[in-house]
């Protein structure tokens, strides 16, 4: 059988972790940042967690990660 492809938008937005969590990045920090309070704006830094609900279609898409 054939090797399986990753999808390559998700190789690139995501990171599956040693512990198996799989971890991205914040959304909403891209642009239009002036009517975004600098509170908000600063608990987008760093990076997340995917939420459980999401983490088998993730796994699917990243078959070898």
């Amino acid at each position: 059988m054939p090797k399986m492809k990753s999808k390559s938008s998700a190789k690139k937005r995501f990171t599956v972790r040693a512990g198996g969590t799989i971890k991205r990045g914040q959304a909403f920090k891209r642009h239009i940042l002036t009517k975004k309070t600098t509170k908000n704006k600063r608990h987008l830094r760093g990076s997340t967690e995917v939420a459980k609900a999401d983490v088998k279609s993730i796994r699917s898409m990243l078959p070898y990660a």
